[in-house]
């Protein structure tokens, strides 16, 4: 009883300075009420004066009151800054049109499948191989991007085409390009798919639209075909090894340890890289 005695005389004792503390929080707070006053009043006037002024910008025509896109002087250019915006788009672009409209996709494939077919797993490295074939694709492309800086590049960097006219004539040596190494088979399932009709020779007739995927899956089977073609020779050596091992009854050897150093021997003694790359460059003429 004495312990409760005194823990309820100690609830009291907290009740009322708790109580103490609200009144002496108050009565301040009372006293600087017209203080408080003068400064809402003060804070509202700050606040009407900035936006005045802002209105008073928004409303001048000083050129920032308004987004707009505009032609210089009418003749159909577009202006600096939409310019640089257009630019900057399309050199994000730039690496998907290096790898889908170019020979790009044909070499790093046929590369990567010598590597394979070799049994080397590193060697030559990725950026070895990425490397070879952007060089490789702009030696092959060079007579396009020379026709694409004659024809679209310099009479629009002179102003004498509009950007319109300088696209349409930088998309024609490209399109001359991909339709060269493009199946007409795969342009005819693209057309059909797309519900355009088509008679087979008319290079015009057939939307970039259409000829990209067309020129994408012709590369791909074509690459895939000149990949087999230099498996063949390392396959062959595989199963000889395999089969010599077998019969020596060493079947706990893996036959690639044995058959990968007779592989590079073989693709060293025939100029291999030598056959391959001319080979791959001269598939595109």
């Amino acid at each position: 009883m004495k312990n409760r005695s005194i823990s309820v005389k100690i609830s009291i004792s907290l009740c009322l300075l708790f109580m103490a503390g609200i009144l002496l929080y108050i009565m301040p707070l009372k006293a600087s009420a017209s203080g408080l006053e003068n400064v809402d009043d003060l804070t509202d006037s700050i606040t009407s004066s900035i936006s005045n002024d802002l209105d008073d910008e928004l409303n001048a025509d000083n050129g920032l009151s308004s987004f707009s896109i505009n032609f210089e002087s009418g003749n159909g250019e577009l202006n600096g800054s939409l310019r640089i915006l257009l630019i900057l788009t399309l050199i994000s672009f730039i690496p998907a049109m290096l790898v889908m409209l170019t020979s790009f996709t044909r070499i790093i494939i046929v590369l990567h499948f010598t590597r394979t077919a070799l049994g080397t797993q590193t060697a030559p490295p990725n950026q070895v191989l990425i490397g070879m074939a952007v060089f490789l694709t702009l030696f092959i492309m060079a007579p396009v991007f020379t026709r694409i800086n004659e024809e679209a590049l310099k009479p629009f960097d002179e102003g004498q085409i509009t950007a319109k006219e300088a696209l349409e004539y930088g998309m024609e040596p490209i399109r001359e390009f991909m339709y060269g190494q493009t199946q007409a088979r795969d342009v005819a399932t693209f057309m059909e798919i797309a519900n355009l009709e088509w008679d087979g020779s008319d290079v015009d007739a057939v939307p970039s639209t259409v000829l990209i995927p067309a020129f994408v899956l012709s590369e791909l089977r074509t690459s895939f075909i000149i990949g087999f073609l230099i498996y063949i020779p390392f396959i062959v050596i595989d199963m000889v090894v395999s089969s010599i091992l077998m019969s020596m009854g060493m079947m706990m050897l893996p036959p690639t340890t044995i058959s990968t150093p007779f592989k590079i021997l073989l693709f060293v003694l025939a100029d291999g890289w030598n056959l391959v790359i001319v080979n791959l460059v001269k598939s595109f003429y």
